[in-house]
C-alpha cells in the first residue's frame, strides 16, 4: 500500500507546486503558534519552523507522511519576514535594490517517529529599483504576505536580475529535493 502525503500548510504556492508534479496529497493546515528561536541560524530557523508545522499535523496522522515547509529571506544574516505595513515593504525593497540576498526554504518530513529536516538556499540578486517601481509594486498588495516583501512567481519577477540555486525553493518548496526524499521513504506516485 502506498503511503499518503499530508501537506501541513495553507500556502497556495506550495499546493500549486505539488499539483504541478501530479503528486497526490491532502492538506491539513497546521494551527501551531510558530515560535522563532533567536539563538538559531537562519537555516536552523526554517527547518525548525517547518518541523513545528509538520509535527503539529503529524499527531493527527501517525500513519502518513506529513510535509511542513517554511521560507525566509535573509539579507546580511538577518531574516526579513513578511512586511507588517506598506511602509515596511517599501523599506525592505529599497534595502534589497541592486543587491544579492538569500532565500532559505526548510522542509520537514514526519512519519510517525521518523523525522527528517533539510533546507535549500538560493541566492537572488535584484536589479537596482526605482522609487516608482517599488511604490507601484507595493500598491498591488502582492508583497504583503511574502517573506522579503516580494513574490518571485508574480509581479516581483521583474526585480530579479539573477538567481543561483533552486527557483522552486524561492517560490516555497524545493520540489526536486523533496520528491527525492519522499521516494527514499517509500512514497511512490506516477505522473
Amino acid at each position: 500500500m502506498n503511503k499518503e502525503l499530508i501537506l501541513a500548510s495553507g500556502s497556495p504556492r506550495r499546493k500549486e507546486l505539488l499539483q504541478q508534479l501530479h503528486i497526490p496529497f491532502s492538506v491539513h493546515v497546521s494551527n501551531v503558534d510558530e515560535k522563532v528561536n533567536h539563538n538559531y541560524s537562519p537555516s536552523e530557523v526554517v527547518m525548525d519552523l517547518a518541523l513545528q508545522k509538520a509535527s503539529d499535523v503529524a499527531t493527527l496522522y501517525p500513519n502518513h507522511i506529513v510535509l511542513g515547509s517554511d521560507t525566509v529571506v535573509v539579507y546580511k544574516d538577518s531574516i526579513l519576514g513578511k512586511p507588517a505595513s506598506e511602509a515596511e515593504a517599501v523599506k525592505t525593497l529599497e534595502m534589497l535594490s541592486g543587491k544579492k540576498h538569500q532565500v532559505l526554504t526548510g522542509v520537514a518530513l514526519v512519519e510517525g517517529e521518523q523525522v527528517q529536516t533539510f533546507y535549500e538556499k538560493t541566492d537572488v540578486e535584484f536589479w537596482p529599483l526605482t522609487v516608482d517601481e517599488i511604490t507601484q509594486y507595493v500598491r498591488t498588495g502582492e508583497p504583503m504576505d511574502k517573506a522579503g516583501s516580494y513574490g518571485i512567481q508574480g509581479l516581483g519577477a521583474m526585480f530579479v536580475k539573477s538567481i543561483q540555486g533552486d527557483y522552486f525553493s524561492v517560490v516555497g518548496l524545493p520540489l526536486s529535493r523533496t520528491i527525492r526524499e519522499l521516494r527514499k521513504r517509500g512514497f511512490v506516485y506516477s505522473i
